[in-house]
């Protein structure tokens, strides 16, 4: 099985790359390192050459709506349309759980990513992930008010990065689900607690603030938007086994 991946530097790209390799498939890399440009669509069409799996996560420079809205639009007709092109039988893409319910922000773009899917006549899988231990932290990390980290207090299942990359492997080398699988983590938090844990961990001082009003990934969240369905897939990883290793 040749597979090609699109993104395959970044953070859920490098891992999905060894795990199918760890199945014995053929993994063609691509990203802008590679001479391949999935905006422009520059270097696809010589990439997905004889792909039978394409996978997407590829990832927007930022997490506006406009600028993601933009990027996914581009990246994912060029995927599917260079994949069409080279008979490829099955298209994966990383999208987030709350997709499909958060009309706003960076869940708005992925939704259109994910209808853009649907509409094509390439077969395909969504892969739904709850926020990643890495995005919460980074997103911390980032927050510049001056009296603490301002969080909403929505309720998440995280997961780590290796568990989706897992799951994005495992869902390429199968058939195509015609429809999302949703991966999550196997412990339930409210943002603004996982948050203050991971900030104690690292030695940040800082406070954290309940805030309804705070945006998570430009849009505004009720209590339970990033909770999955009851047959979302669980990864192993707890928090503590991600502080360890990281």
């Amino acid at each position: 099985m040749r597979v090609v991946v699109a993104g395959a530097t970044g953070l859920i790209g490098s891992r999905t790359v060894a795990r199918l390799r760890d199945h014995g498939v053929e993994v063609v890399p691509i990203s802008r390192s590679t001479g391949v440009d999935v905006v422009t669509g520059e270097g696809l069409s010589k990439a997905l050459r004889s792909a039978e799996v394409v996978v997407d996560v590829t990832d927007a420079p930022s997490r506006a709506e406009r600028t993601s809205a933009e990027f996914f639009g581009a990246t994912t007709a060029n995927l599917l349309q260079a994949a069409a092109a080279a008979g490829a039988e099955h298209y994966v893409a990383l999208s987030i759980v709350g997709a499909n319910r958060v009309p706003a922000g960076y869940f708005r773009a992925k939704a259109h990513q994910e209808e853009q899917a649907r509409r094509s006549p390439m077969p395909h899988s969504l892969v739904r992930a709850t926020p990643f231990f890495e995005s919460v932290e980074a997103m911390s990390r980032s927050d510049v008010h001056a009296d603490g980290v301002h969080v909403a207090p929505v309720l998440l299942r995280p997961v780590s990065a290796d568990d989706v990359a897992a799951s994005v492997a495992h869902v390429a080398v199968g058939v195509p689900l015609f429809g999302a699988l949703e991966v999550a983590g196997p412990e339930e938090y409210r943002l603004d607690v996982l948050t203050a844990k991971l900030l104690a961990a690292r030695g940040d001082l800082r406070g954290v603030i309940a805030d309804p009003r705070a945006p998570f990934f430009g849009a505004a969240l009720g209590e339970r938007a990033l909770l999955p369905g009851p047959a979302a897939h669980l990864g192993d990883r707890t928090l503590a086994q991600w502080l360890e290793r990281h």
